[in-house]
């Protein structure tokens, strides 16, 4: 990334450690940045950084290869979107398996096409499983025919999400005006 002149082996850790610590700052700001806004050009973002674009070329690359960046995508308000689709949060309990924990059949989850987002949790239930559908006889059959069978399942709980709010940091499209109905005798 940046070189550095060196004069004795002292400061050569010292300018090594120095210079991890640079990268490190530097690819966590960049992560910051494409948080907020992964439209960013890398010129852009070069230019927010301080650095020059070749170098945030080098790393998002290596961020990319490592796994730090896992994809780009657009934030959409479902209310504006277009596409009506059901989206649920399925409360998974699980059986842990030995030497292996909940990590085999938590990714066995994640790969149905369904399946927007799975976490391990803590507290009540061990898997948070964010699933989409068409309809919610679509969701209801992916719980009953394919979560709920599957050998280590204990129980599921379906929560069907009824408005967004925000997500993904992003606040969905705010009301216009007083939208209730009037209340009649």
């Amino acid at each position: 990334m940046r070189s550095f002149k060196l004069r004795s082996q002292s400061e050569f850790v010292l300018e090594t450690n120095t210079a991890v610590a640079v990268e490190i700052f530097y690819m966590d700001a960049l992560l910051e940045l494409l948080k907020k806004d992964a439209r960013l050009s890398t010129a852009r973002m070069a230019e927010r950084l301080g650095l020059s674009e070749s170098e945030v070329e080098s790393m998002m690359e290596e961020l990319t290869q490592r796994g730090a960046i896992l994809g780009f995508h657009a934030v959409v308000d479902p209310d504006e979107g277009g596409k009506n689709s059901v989206s649920a949060l399925i409360e998974v309990k699980l059986t842990p398996e030995r030497n292996g924990g909940f990590d085999r059949l938590a990714q066995r989850i994640a790969r149905f096409d369904q399946v927007t987002s799975c976490y391990l949790m803590s507290g009540g239930y061990d898997l948070a499983v964010m699933v989409e559908g068409n309809d919610l006889r679509e969701v209801a059959r992916f719980v009953s025919e394919k979560l709920s069978t599957l050998d280590g399942v204990l129980s599921t709980a379906t929560h069907f999400l009824l408005k967004v709010y925000k997500q993904s940091g992003f606040l969905a499209s705010e009301s216009h005006g007083d939208e209730r109905l009037a209340v009649t005798p």
